[in-house]
């Protein structure tokens, strides 16, 4: 009697594990990357383009991340004041490190600065430019997309850093949809917004016409 009750729970937990085994799989999500490159537009004008060499040479320093800032997932904020962070569709780099770079190239093209260096270059610098990445988000109450960043600008003076501008800057964008590409192309056209104003903030350190 025993023999036949341990054969038939054999079974029957062999049976369970088929089952298991047939049930339908969680669909496979393909996480995507979006590169973060934004650039200043050859139809803007340019300091170059007036033939002026201004002599200022400046200095970039990396851009740091408010603190949750850090993670590289596309960023929505929902009506109810909750932020949602997509898993799925993300930065091919770091926000503040995307961000950094895009504002150091867009400066250098502005052609308002004798040189824009990189951190670590061991060329002396005249200015100094600290930021820090404040929002990067879509914000589905007002349909738009959101960038902030604040900047503190530094005077180099007998050794010492001199703060000579402090500002936050935000740009925005008219956000269509909360989606993937929607979501990471209106953040780039706030991301260039707020890369305008930086430029227009810098224009009266820089040495070159405003």
């Amino acid at each position: 009697m025993m023999g036949r009750m341990s054969r038939r729970c054999v079974l029957v937990g062999v049976g369970a594990v088929v089952a298991c085994s047939v049930l339908p799989a969680r669909p496979y999500q393909q996480r995507r990357e979006w590169p973060l490159a934004v650039q200043r537009p050859a139809s803007l004008p340019s300091a170059r383009d007036r033939l002026v060499l201004p002599g200022t040479v400046l200095l970039v320093r990396e851009m740091q991340a408010a603190p949750g800032l850090d993670t590289r997932g596309l960023r929505t904020l929902l009506p109810d004041g909750a932020e949602r962070l997509d898993n799925w569709e993300e930065w091919a780099v770091p926000p503040s490190q995307g961000v950094g770079a895009c504002l150091r190239q867009w400066l250098a093209a502005s052609g308002r600065f004798a040189a824009v260096l990189m951190p670590g270059s061991e060329a002396a610098a005249d200015l100094v430019l600290e930021s820090q990445l404040e929002a990067f988000v879509g914000v589905q109450a007002t349909g738009r997309a959101r960038v902030t960043f604040s900047l503190v600008l530094l005077r180099r003076a007998r050794g010492r850093d001199v703060p000579v501008l402090q500002r936050t800057i935000t740009g925005e964008a008219p956000l269509g949809a909360t989606d993937g590409p929607a979501l990471a192309a209106s953040l780039q056209a706030a991301l260039a917004q707020a890369l305008a104003q930086a430029e227009a903030a810098l224009a009266p350190f820089a040495g070159g016409p405003i």
